[in-house]
């Protein structure tokens, strides 16, 4: 089942010994194969076509690929921080014109609000001129009819008197005194008082 190789063979102890581990037999006087000098110029030779092949399958195939995959990854971010220096730019642009419309907006509201006041202020004003004006008319209204009833009051006051002085001159002194001398009377407790 194991094939020893050729080198083996030759240097194999006619004892028939055999490794147990490598069921191979050991070999006390061969040298380690690619430490053989007799082997050098074919392993030159292999290693030379297997570098060579090596270094044109490199050449050929793998390097312009992995440049190729490198320079479209370059040109992939290169295009992309493009974008976001654009997107940016319009977010930034988006902000500003937001901030301006922002102020604007609270500008015009301040405006609108200080005219709202000063019109809710005027009209107040003028409500309250127009209720001063109705209170004065109604007032000089009211010292016109006092003074009217005071004076109609105070006329009938005397007619008042009269009669109340006749009735209790009447009752006190039981004879009935002149109308003129109660007039006189009356007339005269009019200017004292």
């Amino acid at each position: 089942m194991f094939v020893t190789p050729a080198y083996a063979e030759e240097a194999a102890p006619a004892s028939g010994e055999v490794h147990t581990e490598t069921g191979v037999a050991p070999a006390h006087h061969a040298s380690f194969p690619p430490f053989d000098p007799k082997t050098f110029p074919s392993a030159l030779l292999w290693l030379v076509i297997t570098f060579a092949t090596f270094y044109i399958v490199m050449q050929k195939v793998l390097v312009p690929r992995v440049g190729g995959i490198l320079e479209s990854r370059h040109a992939r971010i290169a295009q992309d921080v493009e974008e976001a220096a654009r997107l940016k730019a319009e977010a930034d642009a988006a902000v500003a014109t937001y901030e301006r419309e922002l102020a604007e907006a609270r500008a015009k509201s301040n405006a609108i609000g200080a005219a709202a006041r000063a019109d809710a202020k005027a009209k107040a004003e003028a409500e309250r001129r127009a209720i001063e004006a109705s209170l004065s008319e109604k007032i000089k209204a009211a010292e016109v009819r006092i003074a009217e009833i005071k004076a109609k009051a105070f006329a009938d006051v005397g007619a008042v008197a009269e009669e109340a002085a006749t009735v209790v001159v009447e009752q006190l002194i039981g004879t009935q005194a002149s109308q003129a001398d109660i007039a006189t009377a009356v007339a005269n407790a009019k200017q004292e008082g």
